[in-house]
């Protein structure tokens, strides 16, 4: 008998599967507690549907990942900080500084968990930091910490 699993099974498969089950488990296991359908032209065209679909949307994000990936290389976020006698910032510049001046200068708006700092900006200087906006698609942003 051939399912299609409406839930991740253990030792089946995933959602969406279709799978091979002998009659007794597909009819007396998996499809009284919902966890899986009888697999016929009209299920399994749906389930191609949905399949295609979710590959085009994958494709559109990392897509437009990779444009804005393109667009942040050109980019030089600015950030006026104050520092002591030293040359030491006052507190530090954070992931949540340089996102909401990429947002209020470039109007590209980036999560803050999404910028890989390693350690926060300490001191005068230009910075090179990493920006993970897809699964394999990674940008970058130079960020350069002035006097104000």
């Amino acid at each position: 008998m051939k399912v299609i699993l409406l839930a991740d099974v253990k030792g089946q498969g995933k959602k969406n599967d279709v799978i091979e089950v002998s009659d007794g488990y597909g009819k007396n296991f998996l499809i009284p507690r919902k966890l899986a359908k009888v697999a016929d032209a009209q299920s399994l065209n749906d389930v191609k549907v949905k399949e295609a679909a979710r590959i085009y949307r994958i494709e559109t994000e990392k897509k437009e990942a990779k444009e804005l990936a393109e667009r942040l290389k050109s980019l030089l976020v600015k950030i006026p900080a104050s520092s002591g006698a030293d040359g030491r910032l006052y507190g530090s510049i954070t992931s949540k500084d340089i996102a909401e001046r990429l947002q209020a200068d470039h109007g590209i708006t980036v999560d803050k968990r999404k910028l890989v700092l390693n350690d926060p900006i300490k001191a005068y200087g230009k910075y090179e930091v990493d920006v993970k906006l897809y699964t394999e698609v990674t940008g970058k942003v130079y960020v350069l910490v002035c006097e104000k």
